[in-house]
């Protein structure tokens, strides 16, 4: 296995949505272990702390999109944390919401243009994230970030995106929760996406594999988006977007030993783990094993878990 410097990059972001808690998942996850857990693979682990927002505007509590401009904030800071942290080896964003991935994607695609290279992301979430802050009826950022990096419309105020991600260069899997416009412009857009259904009758390895060929074949650069509601919400409950039918434990950690199989991943996020909602930290464990398993641990390696 090839060692990797991995940089650990705190993101307690909670401004993408209502329900408080995100902001507590990047230290839950140090207190977890997953430093400890990497280097027992013979990485080595920086951990850079916690980013704080860029300097923003004021929000007003009123307003229809919930914390617009300290989301903006959000998003400036991660992106330069991203491009930055990309040069240094391979960064694992710690999350808080899934907003901060409009931040992280747009950081390490900048990296990627400036190398020649294509960027590529594969989205392991219940939902598609590809609303905009027009098309949102909730007003919840963490809706937003794929239509954000992809360079769709509707984001004023936000950094400009300098290099959107092509359509066709982003992978969703474990889709079961999309409303009806989101519906319609994934319909109508690149993106492969596959929802449970698909992956009940045909494995969770036949869309992946696929999707990872095609980003061997453009020497791509691969970022890989981990939701806690990819999971099933019986196996990770410290989420406040539970949905029903997730994947598995297997399929989870198949999806990341196929992952580390592949040596595409670049970079990742670790995101929407929200500690107060979790049942003796086995979300957080459950997240670090699958965290490691992306990063080489095999199946003998893997810790029995006593909760």
């Amino acid at each position: 296995m090839t060692s990797r410097t991995c940089i650990l990059i705190g993101a307690p972001v909670d401004s993408g949505k209502r329900r408080r808690g995100c902001l507590m998942g990047p230290d839950a996850y140090r207190t977890a272990g997953l430093a400890e857990s990497l280097a027992e693979l013979g990485h080595e682990v920086i951990d850079r702390g916690n980013l704080t927002p860029a300097p923003h505007g004021h929000d007003a509590p009123d307003h229809r999109i919930h914390q617009l401009n300290k989301t903006i904030g959000w998003t400036q800071a991660l992106a330069d944390a991203a491009e930055a942290a990309m040069k240094d080896g391979f960064p694992m964003f710690l999350g808080g919401d899934h907003v901060l991935s409009a931040g992280t994607v747009a950081g390490v695609a900048n990296h990627a243009a400036a190398q020649g290279r294509a960027q590529f992301v594969l989205w392991l979430d219940a939902h598609s994230d590809f609303h905009t802050p027009v098309t949102s009826d909730s007003g919840n950022l963490h809706g937003t970030p794929v239509a954000y990096f992809t360079g769709k419309d509707g984001f004023e105020g936000f950094p400009a995106v300098q290099n959107p991600v092509p359509e066709e260069n982003v992978c969703i899997i474990g889709l079961r929760s999309v409303d009806t416009a989101e519906r319609e412009a994934l319909q109508q857009s690149g993106i492969s996406y596959h929802d449970m259904r698909e992956i009940d009758e045909h494995g969770i390895a036949q869309p992946l594999d696929a999707f990872l060929a095609r980003v061997a074949a453009a020497g791509g650069m691969l970022h890989v988006s981990l939701d806690v509601d990819f999971l099933d919400p019986s196996v990770a409950p410290a989420v406040g977007t539970t949905v029903p039918g997730g994947a598995t434990v297997r399929e989870a950690h198949l999806v990341m030993e196929h992952l580390h199989d592949s040596g595409l991943v670049t970079s990742m996020d670790l995101v929407e783990l929200n500690p107060y909602l979790d049942e003796r930290g086995r979300t957080t464990k459950l997240m670090v094993d699958l965290a490691a398993s992306a990063l080489g641990r095999r199946i003998f390696d893997r810790p029995t878990r006593s909760y």
